[in-house]
């Protein structure tokens, strides 16, 4: 993927969900009436700004575009005027001060909540959570699950297409349920309630959890005709075209698509010799596959897609959406599922239940808006509320230098009735840091060795 792509569309998702965090805190100071100094789009050298008269507000355009922040008048950070210490928001009360600093969290959840809403308005096309041929030895086959069985609900939550039902199936397993209910209909319309039965190993990450799950989509046996030939790949070098029939492959006939996809898989490097039937005439080629590693394997790749008939795309596509009036309980729910989802994932982090694998750092993010992007303009909506979520909850943990360390002091203070010493909060602080910097550096780790593997 295009580097400046990926990096263009972090920028934009960082840059709008964090200033909307800070226009939180800039909202809610301003309603309980401390004076603030400064709202900023970005970090570092200001580029431009603008302040309707004297003593207003600056708003204002910075450097760094990853994020924002609010400067208000406040004690602890400089010398304020004698005509400016009621507006000071280290003079305001215990409440107000809450207020102010939780909004920048519950913003990112109210806006995640408006995200989530937006995707089930304007819908999204996906492919039908139908299942294939489903492995002995798997937590499907052990559940009773059959080839044809399509996904309609896990745990009561709906999961129209493929992708939202592997999202929420795997959620829920890395979430410690050790029960989950899925509601599938069969190719008869007949509808039933299949039980996973999970283990704590089951859910130690995501992809030790989907293996064992076993799902798979399901795939209807197709002609081995080419679909769509990328460029700079072994199959425009070798003269393949779209709509070419591959008859027999070193002279042995090739019945489906996925027969193709083998005997390319087995020749990494290696030529094979094609007989392909192009406008009813025959025609011999060679074709050798490149090499890709594929986890610990090498497998050969040519570089050319499947001819999928369109009544066959649409009988397995599927477009879902709801009114604007339905798709707000459901914007709540799915706001509320995530939370509670990050919030679990977090806690089996740090007692040691789930692996720290799970983390994704500046790198993996980065991939996942362009990815998102590049998908389409849904996807890229609903990667921005899936970031807001965890923008939300991770700022309201009670870590010192965090939104919620914050918010912590101030329930102890309102108990003990006077503030905490900024001693004990300056010391707190650097322990919060401390392990803020341990993660962040953690996450920058494992982002490395993903782009390695």
């Amino acid at each position: 993927m295009d580097l400046l792509h990926t990096l263009f569309y972090f920028l934009v998702a960082i840059s709008v969900l964090v200033s909307f965090h800070e226009f939180g805190h800039f909202w809610v100071a301003r309603k309980a009436g401390v004076k603030v100094l400064r709202f900023s789009v970005g970090f570092g050298k200001v580029l431009w700004s603008y302040r309707k008269k004297p003593g207003a507000t600056e708003y204002a355009i910075s450097a760094i575009p990853l994020g924002g922040y609010v400067k208000m008048v406040d004690e602890r950070e400089g010398e304020v005027s004698e005509a400016d210490l009621p507006f000071a928001f280290n003079r305001q009360s215990v409440l107000a001060r809450t207020a102010i600093v939780a909004a920048g969290p519950l913003f990112n959840l109210v806006l995640a909540v408006v995200l989530f809403w937006s995707v089930l308005v304007i819908g999204e096309t996906g492919i039908k959570p139908i299942l294939g041929a489903v492995e002995q030895g798997t937590l499907a086959a052990a559940a009773g699950f059959v080839e044809g069985d399509e996904i309609v609900s896990v745990n009561g939550k709906t999961t129209p297409t493929w992708t939202e039902a592997m999202s929420v199936l795997v959620s829920s397993g890395l979430d410690g349920e050790h029960s989950i209910k899925v509601e599938v209909r069969n190719f008869d319309g007949q509808q039933a309630i299949k039980v996973l039965e999970l283990a704590d190993k089951d859910s130690e990450s995501p992809d030790v959890l989907y293996q064992r799950l076993g799902f798979k989509p399901w795939s209807p046996k197709l002609q081995p005709i080419i679909g769509k030939v990328l460029p700079d790949s072994a199959a425009l070098a070798a003269g393949l075209q779209q709509g070419d029939l591959i008859v027999s492959a070193d002279d042995t006939m090739i019945k489906d698509w996925m027969q193709w996809v083998d005997t390319v898989k087995r020749h990494p490097d290696g030529a094979i010799k094609l007989l392909i039937e192009r406008d009813g005439a025959r025609l011999t080629l060679s074709i050798t596959p490149k090499s890709v590693k594929v986890g610990d394997q090498i497998e050969g790749k040519v570089g050319a897609s499947v001819y999928i008939p369109e009544a066959l795309m649409k009988s397995v596509s599927v477009e879902y959406a709801l009114s604007p009036l339905a798709a707000i309980p459901v914007a709540f729910e799915t706001t509320y599922y995530y939370s509670v989802t990050s919030l679990r994932m977090m806690a089996k982090m740090l007692i040691g239940k789930a692996s720290v694998e799970n983390l994704s750092g500046p790198i993996s993010i980065a991939q996942y808006a362009g990815q998102s992007a590049t998908m389409g303009l849904t996807p890229f909506i609903k990667y921005m509320a899936l970031v807001s979520v965890s923008l939300g909850i991770l700022n309201l943990l009670p870590i010192p230098v965090l939104d919620g360390g914050h918010l912590l002091f101030f329930a102890i203070e309102g108990i003990k009735g006077s503030p905490v010493s900024e001693r004990v909060q300056i010391f707190f602080q650097q322990i919060g840091i401390a392990l803020l910097v341990s993660l962040m550096a953690l996450a920058m780790f494992l982002d490395i060795g993903r782009l390695f593997q």
